[in-house]
């Protein structure tokens, strides 16, 4: 798809001699026909060898990961953590006091930030908060010089990285908590005198929250790998521009190889849930078939 559009990783404005032009496709290959292109980067992929960036001079795809994606796992690995720690029990509380006034707001705000984009977030944040606040740094620009400077520079990117998917996994852990507490099973247990608690968190949560780590599994495999706005917005060294700017400027490597990166965290992630599934529900074990 990208060889079709126009243009390639050496076209700029300022146009290279033609000549020029041709030694540098000769060098990388890219005069050979597609096909093999396409069968030697497979082989490179194998070697776990993501071939060279056109762009980022003298750096490979292997090292813009490296180098890169530490600091969009960090952001990301708070973010995750948040949306799980204060999401999933504001849903249960939620539809525990259904049509009360703590449900209203905490949907209220749900909604909020389902329908606010992160950008907006992350604006609202430098100047409401970031700018009156003087020890929460604004950037990732200047180097904290204590441990309180390095954990608060997280602050900005983590409640703008995590607004939609915490209002969302709220909402759905609701939803689905009240359909699980409408269930027959449920009504059997309150009848056999089971206490309230132990029929909510022995019984219903544990089926009410498989369609939230259902979620939350792709979701994390797109948080780890950076946001592109929120690392633009907060100058995070992260590996999500890459994403975007490859395309723009025809990085074939580039866009590839983030692409495979990001396929195998996803992989891993979908491969979590499903054992997770084993552990949340005593009726699904992994390996067996139906009658074991």
């Amino acid at each position: 798809m990208m060889h079709a559009i126009p243009g390639g990783p050496f076209t700029r404005e300022k146009h290279l001699p033609p000549e020029i032009e041709a030694i540098l496709n000769e060098k990388y290959h890219l005069d050979d026909p597609l096909f093999k292109q396409y069968i030697d980067y497979l082989g490179g992929v194998v070697t776990f060898d993501l071939g060279p960036s056109f762009k980022e001079l003298g750096l490979t795809v292997n090292d813009l990961i490296r180098d890169g994606f530490p600091s969009s796992m960090n952001v990301g690995l708070m973010s995750v953590i948040m949306i799980i720690v204060i999401g999933v029990p504001l849903g249960i509380i939620s539809a525990l006091k259904q049509n009360k006034f703590i449900d209203h707001a905490a949907m209220f705000l749900a909604t909020l930030g389902v329908t606010i984009p992160s950008f907006v977030i992350a604006t609202l944040f430098i100047t409401l908060v970031a700018a009156n606040i003087k020890f929460i740094p604004i950037s990732w620009v200047n180097n904290p010089q204590t441990v309180g400077d390095a954990i608060f520079r997280y602050v900005g990117p983590v409640v703008a990285l995590s607004g939609y998917s915490l209002s969302f996994v709220s909402r759905l852990t609701r939803s689905s908590m009240l359909e699980v507490l409408r269930q027959d099973y449920i009504r059997t247990a309150r009848a056999n005198g089971l206490s309230e608690r132990r029929v909510i968190f022995k019984h219903a949560l544990k089926n009410a929250l498989i369609p939230v780590v259902t979620y939350v599994g792709p979701m994390a495999a797109a948080i780890l790998t950076g946001s592109f706005v929120v690392e633009k917005i907060f100058v995070i060294p992260g590996i999500g521009r890459y994403f975007v700017e490859s395309v723009s400027n025809r990085d074939y490597t580039v866009i590839i190889g983030m692409t495979i990166f990001y396929a195998a965290i996803y992989i891993v992630m979908v491969l979590l849930v499903d054992v997770a599934y084993a552990f949340i529900d005593p009726r699904i074990r992994l390996g067996k078939k139906m009658g074991d």
